[in-house]
Order: structure tokens, then C-alpha cells, then sequence
């Protein structure tokens, strides 16, 4: 039976329905400094014929290296998949030490980053940053794909991607892995556009769960995921001054993204139109977060409802006074909070697993 998480806690965190509303979201200066940063970049690299000025955005993007040395506790190393298409997974794991001296294995979550499917990398700082704080405090071990980007790769080629990497993972006997991962509890996540990949990673995977001899789906964690349609919803025409999304520049990234001649109604973006999950019986619980300030969230809302119809085991987190990628800025309370329900999630899964 469908489950949707109870929302007055996180409302009361939030300051109530009346903040929920407020004309503006709360942001600290410093956090809008980094906002109007990545925003610049962005804009400025998109070309409105579709493409993207590469150098540009790459000047831009800020970049963590991985570090065999402990950063707060966790190592990180990259390790390649497929040369040829330049995929490859950043993969996080707890100091050394520490995993030495505790027997006990850790789940493992298989991260796709955000931005619009055509920005960004695993490398960026700020998802760097997000994944080794999710390794850390879960504690888990966070598998962080570089998938392709488009427009130069256009879908299913981050699905395509975010599938190989998972057989990749399962055929890994030893080489790359480190001993305290737990395959059987792989939790998929991803935020923004990466929730969107998540998802139909999440939902091939399920349908082809013969194909894995060890890696078993415990669970799909989705933050804000993007999905659309010709449909123009209510908090997309009302938010519209809002950081990071607008109606603008998601209608870029679902041209820029999708095959050309297609609307926003394919099925990659819009999941709703015809599509019956309730058959899969290796979908995964689904945990699905959502921020007020978010112009997707009718959108996020519709796809946990969507999920509980199809019989499928969801929650529904909401978070009045957040703004989308609000859990890249770990100043916000919000950002914390979605640690905590995600180690509670996994938990709970890990406890329910068969």
C-alpha cells in the first residue's frame, strides 16, 4: 500500500502554510551569491539555437578532484565504465580506516546528478560536495555517474548510461569495489534532471532484473525530479521569479534533450501519458522530495501520486520554504532535514529487504 509521509513536521520547520505562500523564499546573501553564479553560467553558455559554448561552461563550472586522501572522512576515486562515450562514476566511500574497523557492510547509492540534462559533470564541486556529505552522515557508499550530455548526446543516452553503469557495478568481482558495499541494498537517486534519470533508470532496471546476479533495487530516492509535459501547471505560471528554474529555461533543456521534432509530451518528460507501472514488481519503494519555491512540484506531486495508484510503495516529502537544489546548500535547514529522511528511507528499506 501506497504511504505518504506525514508533512506537518516539515511544515512547522518550515515555518507553516503562511510562510509557505510568502511572496519570496528566504535565502541567506551568501547562498544567493552562489545561486547568481551557477545561473550565470548557465545562461550564458546556452545558445538559443539549442547548443552549448563548451568552453564557456566549463571555464565556469567549478571542479572538486577526487582525493585517495580523506576529505571529512571520505576518499573518492574515478573509475571508468566506457572510454569510448567517456562514462564514468565517481565512487565515495568512508575513510579507510574507519570501514577496516567495522565489520558491517553499507548500501550503496547510485547518484545522477542535475542540471538539465546538458550541465555539469560529477566532478562539479557542489554535487562532489553533496555526495560526500550523503557518504558521510548515511553513512554510505555513493556512486556518482558521469553520464553523456546533451545536446551532443541526446536521449536515451543518459538512460542508456545510467543502466550500464549498473551492470557494470554488478559484474564488478572485487576490482573496483570496495569490500564494505552491500550490492543487494542499491538505492538509485538523483536530483533535478538526474531524478528524472533515476527514474527511467530505475524502471528498465526493474523490468530487467534478470539481468543482475548480485546488484537487487532497495529503493529510488528522487529530489525535485524534472519531469513535463505540453501542460502549463499552476506553480509553473505562478513561480515564476524564482532561482534556477523557470518555464523559459526548462523549455530549453527538454529541446536541447530530446529527440528533434519531439514536444514535451514524450514519454521521456512526460511519464503520465499512457505509462502503467503497476505490472513492474521490482519498482522499488520511492521516496520523492518537493520545495514550495519549486515550479516543478505539480509535476513531483503528480509522480508520487502516479506511483501510489499503480500500488507502489511511495512518500511524499514536502518543504514549503525550500527552492529547487535546495540540498546543495548545506546553510539551509531544509538541506539537513533531507539527509535525515534519507537515512531514515534507507533504513527502513534495508529493514523491510528480503
Amino acid at each position: 500500500m501506497s504511504v505518504g509521509i506525514a508533512r506537518e513536521r516539515e511544515r512547522e520547520m518550515a515555518g507553516g502554510d503562511s510562510t509557505a505562500r510568502a511572496a519570496k523564499p528566504s535565502i541567506p546573501w551568501k547562498t544567493r551569491l552562489l545561486i547568481a553564479g551557477h545561473t550565470f553560467a548557465v545562461d550564458y553558455s546556452r545558445r538559443s539555437n539549442g547548443t552549448i559554448n563548451r568552453g564557456l561552461m566549463n571555464f565556469l563550472d567549478a571542479k572538486a578532484p577526487a582525493s585517495a586522501k580523506p576529505i571529512k572522512g571520505v576518499t573518492s576515486s574515478d573509475i571508468t565504465v566506457d572510454p569510448s562515450r567517456n562514462l564514468w562514476f565517481r565512487l565515495y566511500n568512508v575513510n579507510p580506516l574507519a570501514a577496516a574497523a567495522d565489520e558491517s557492510k553499507l548500501p550503496i547509492i547510485v547518484y545522477f546528478h542535475g542540471g538539465g540534462f546538458s550541465f555539469f559533470s560529477s566532478d562539479t564541486k557542489p554535487f562532489d560536495d553533496f555526495c560526500r556529505r550523503l557518504t558521510s552522515e548515511l553513512p554510505a557508499v555513493v556512486v556518482s555517474v558521469n553520464y553523456r550530455l546533451a545536446p551532443e548526446n541526446r536521449y536515451p543516452s543518459q538512460f542508456d548510461d545510467g543502466f550500464d553503469t549498473l551492470k557494470f557495478l554488478d559484474a564488478d568481482e572485487g576490482l573496483h569495489l570496495p569490500q564494505n558495499v552491500d550490492l543487494s541494498r542499491c538505492f538509485i537517486a538523483g536530483d533535478s534532471a538526474g531524478g528524472n534519470i533515476a527514474h527511467h533508470v530505475t524502471l528498465r532496471a526493474a523490468m530487467n532484473h534478470g539481468e543482475f546476479k548480485k546488484l537487487r533495487l532497495a529503493g529510488l530516492i528522487a529530489m525535485q525530479p524534472f519531469f513535463g509535459g505540453e501542460e502549463r501547471t499552476e506553480s509553473e505560471l505562478r513561480l515564476t521569479k524564482v532561482p534556477f528554474v523557470n518555464i523559459e529555461r526548462s523549455d530549453w533543456s527538454w529541446r536541447a534533450f530530446l529527440p528533434p521534432g519531439s514536444n514535451r509530451d514524450h514519454e521521456a518528460a512526460n511519464i503520465f501519458l499512457g505509462a502503467d507501472v503497476s505490472g513492474v514488481e521490482k519498482y522499488p519503494a520511492t521516496i520523492v522530495f518537493v520545495g514550495g519555491f519549486d515550479p516543478l512540484q505539480d509535476w513531483q506531486k503528480r509522480f508520487y501520486e502516479w506511483l501510489s495508484k499503480s500500488g507502489k510503495e511511495a512518500y511524499l516529502v514536502e518543504y514549503p520554504n525550500a527552492i529547487h537544489a535546495f540540498y546543495g546548500f548545506p546553510e539551509l535547514p531544509e538541506s539537513s532535514l533531507l539527509v535525515a529522511e534519507v537515512r531514515n528511507f534507507i533504513q527502513k528499506q534495508s529493514l523491510t529487504s528480503p
